[in-house]
């Protein structure tokens, strides 16, 4: 199971939400809040230049200020906290809605992008899988910065570019599980192999933007991707069970520890101190089975090179 597959998925599935409004939002208070704030300070309001940058408008700059407003009266009177467009009350950052997840976001971003150059270094050059690995650490941090931008201002564009950026992500690490778990090297069936994810890839996205985004088949879509990738890596696991004791396992384990962490969508609440809620920590939990999961390949790819160069030498 490839934790990288299950990291894109999951940002797919629980970062990027279609919601159009919620309860706090639709509520009276929020809304007369909003419309005498609009009128009262547009007209003279200075937004600071970083808000300004983060596309933060006098009328958004009301929302905030009464969604703070009212969730601090909630919470002063024990009353219930709401979601406001379909996000809690988070308190922003120099204009990030939400701050902890574009910090965990970005470290998770950082560990893909460390794994570039380790890649390069220990990875003998003559190992066919190098330059997949390598970027597949491209590809991840691509998808993070992503959701750092998401995460950060959540505007339909965003959201759309964290959708496609996951997507690639999740198809990306179904065509390297191909090369490596089915062993695919003959020059034909690579190029075939890439002509049929670049076309699948080019479609999926053709027609998510060919009319009203689908957002229940773009989740079918990447869950069934996700779903033939992790069966490929289980396929490996059994295979070695036997023949490398001390490591086929990992592939699995990662997996777990991942489902493991997933466990904290299932306990939303509301963000502590108004900036960590179970989607934040959820970011932060990923951060170490990155290294992990890399490991594993970097003694995979070791091993597999040897054991190639070892073929070599017998056929000679």
């Amino acid at each position: 199971m490839n934790p990288i597959c299950l990291v894109a998925i999951l940002i797919l599935l629980v970062g990027c939400t279609q919601v159009y409004s919620s309860e706090g939002d639709n509520s009276k208070d929020f809304k007369n809040c909003v419309s005498l704030c609009s009128s009262a300070t547009c007209p003279r309001r200075k937004i600071p230049p970083i808000r300004r940058l983060l596309q933060w408008s006098c009328e958004n700059e009301c929302e905030y200020e009464c969604m703070q407003e009212i969730t601090e009266t909630a919470k002063e009177s024990g009353g219930e906290i709401l979601q406001y467009h379909g996000k809690w009350p988070f308190v922003r950052l120099w204009g990030m809605q939400e701050p902890a997840s574009v910090l965990f976001s970005a470290l998770n971003g950082y560990m893909h992008y460390q794994y570039i150059s380790v890649f390069k270094r220990q990875i003998a050059d003559g190992y066919y899988m190098k330059k997949f690995y390598v970027w597949c650490c491209y590809i991840g941090v691509n998808s993070w910065i992503w959701s750092v931008i998401y995460h950060s201002r959540d505007f339909v564009f965003t959201e759309r570019m964290d959708y496609f950026a996951a997507g690639l992500a999740v198809l990306y690490s179904l065509y390297t599980a191909g090369l490596r778990v089915l062993h695919i090297r003959k020059t034909f069936h690579v190029a075939s192999w890439t002509f049929v994810c670049l076309v699948a890839y080019t479609l999926h996205i053709s027609y998510l933007l060919s009319g009203t985004f689908d957002y229940r088949y773009n989740m079918i879509a990447n869950v069934a991707v996700a779903s033939i990738n992790n069966v490929l890596w289980f396929y490996w696991t059994i295979m070695h069970w036997n023949k490398r004791p001390d490591d086929a396992w990992k592939p699995a384990a990662t997996g777990a520890l991942v489902s493991l962490f997933l466990s904290l969508e299932l306990f939303d609440f509301p963000p502590i101190l108004g900036i960590f809620d179970a989607h934040s920590l959820w970011h932060l939990s990923t951060i170490p089975v990155i290294p992990f999961w890399y490991n594993f390949l970097l003694v995979d790819a070791e091993r597999e090179d040897h054991k190639e160069r070892k073929g070599k030498k017998t056929m000679k």
